[in-house]
């Protein structure tokens, strides 16, 4: 059934956890009997998606990672939109296709459900990647955005989460893990560093305001 509002649940302030309390609440959620869906939020760079392959990891067969990132829009697409200069903001995703994938996994149907990834190497999304059977007790997804209450669709995503992590890092470490990552991938040190303060920055601070809708904040080292 969907949540209450988390505004209602968490009207002053979040608790925060270590990781490893954390992965012990992955642990209680894979325990609970049914579907479950966790969700992981927070600024590029933060370690969203090295926490959900971690919270995976640890439970094995019982859980796994759907991220949001599968729903990048194409690149000619992003073009075709001119948008392509800001690809990872909040309209470069397709974000009723992912509240949708989060309606079916949330309810079973009895069959494997696929789920897009996105590959960094080609920088474009490959459906059908990612398999979720129908019995697997957990799905961990994690992305920028799954907090955002301003928005249709993506204001519809926080109800269809069991629970939801909002994941934070100290700010200079981000921004490096940042850099570092876009260089990795093809830009030069300048336009990492360009990217990184500029449209990631940017995308920060829209997701920066829908922390406190999450249940409890992550912080990692």
């Amino acid at each position: 059934m969907p949540r209450a509002s988390p505004s209602e649940e968490h009207p002053l302030s979040l608790a925060v956890v270590t990781e490893e309390s954390a992965l012990e609440r992955g642990r209680v959620l894979a325990r609970a009997g049914g579907r479950r869906i966790l969700g992981i939020a927070g600024t590029p760079g933060a370690g969203k998606s090295t926490l959900a392959r971690r919270v995976v990891d640890e439970l094995g067969s019982t859980a796994v990672y759907v991220p949001m990132d599968g729903f990048h829009l194409a690149n000619h697409e992003l073009r075709r939109l001119g948008r392509a200069d800001r690809k990872g903001a909040i309209d470069t995703f397709d974000a009723a296709g992912f509240v949708s994938l989060l309606r079916r996994l949330r309810s079973p149907d009895g069959e494997t459900a696929y789920a897009p990834l996105f590959l960094r190497e080609i920088e474009e999304p490959i459906a059908g990647w990612i398999p979720v059977a129908p019995d697997v007790p957990l799905v961990v997804t994690e992305g920028n955005y799954l907090l955002v209450d301003q928005r249709s669709p993506w204001r519809e995503i926080r109800a269809l989460l069991d629970e939801a992590w909002y994941v934070e890092t100290d700010e200079a470490v981000r921004i490096k893990r940042l850099i570092e990552r876009h260089v990795a991938f093809g830009k030069s040190e300048a336009d990492a560093r360009r990217w990184a303060l500029g449209i990631d920055e940017t995308n920060a601070e829209l997701i920066r305001m829908t922390r406190q809708r999450a249940d409890v904040i992550v912080q990692l080292g």
